[in-house]
């Protein structure tokens, strides 16, 4: 059984990852807009990589025999002035979304609760790769600066996350 504070730690993580989803798929929208297929490529599998996330810990409370208690899911921006904009906020927002984690494992420390614990370690090691993967994708970007020959590439590269 899982304790009532951890069920509800989870269940606003849960909240958080659906956001996080949310969020990207707008990001995708926007750079379909800007005619950059391989960035709205990159940012909708994003998308369902955060859904995927939520639904990890979705299965961690059933399993458990918790509640899950889904919340109405916070309205994401809809504008970026460019794609440096755009990832430097999904920069900050990984950033934050490990900020979360580490909260959430503080908490599962506090409860005793080993089980979660240990499925928390999982989303500690992704939340590197997940900083990693957009500070260095902003970096570039940073790089190429207004190179239309720059953003081709990159949006080429993008274009081919599997």
């Amino acid at each position: 059984m899982i304790s009532k504070k951890m069920q509800d730690a989870i269940n606003e993580q849960i909240n958080a990852e659906l956001f996080s989803s949310y969020l990207y798929l707008s990001m995708s929208a926007q750079a379909e807009d800007w005619n950059l297929p391989g960035f709205a490529v990159w940012l909708k599998k994003q998308s369902e990589e955060e859904t995927e996330h939520a639904e990890k810990l979705y299965e961690h409370l059933i399993d458990r025999s918790g509640r899950v208690l889904l919340k109405a899911i916070a309205a994401p921006a809809t504008e970026w002035k460019s794609p440096v904009e755009m990832f430097e906020e999904v920069y900050a927002h990984e950033q934050k979304v490990t900020s979360l984690i580490h909260k959430l494992l503080a908490t599962a420390r506090s409860e005793n609760d080993y089980a979660a614990e240990v499925m928390l370690h999982w989303f500690v090691e992704e939340q590197v790769e997940e900083e990693a993967n957009s500070s260095e994708i902003a970096e570039r970007l940073k790089m190429i600066k207004d190179s239309p020959n720059g953003l081709m590439m990159m949006d080429r590269a993008l274009g081919a996350r599997e």
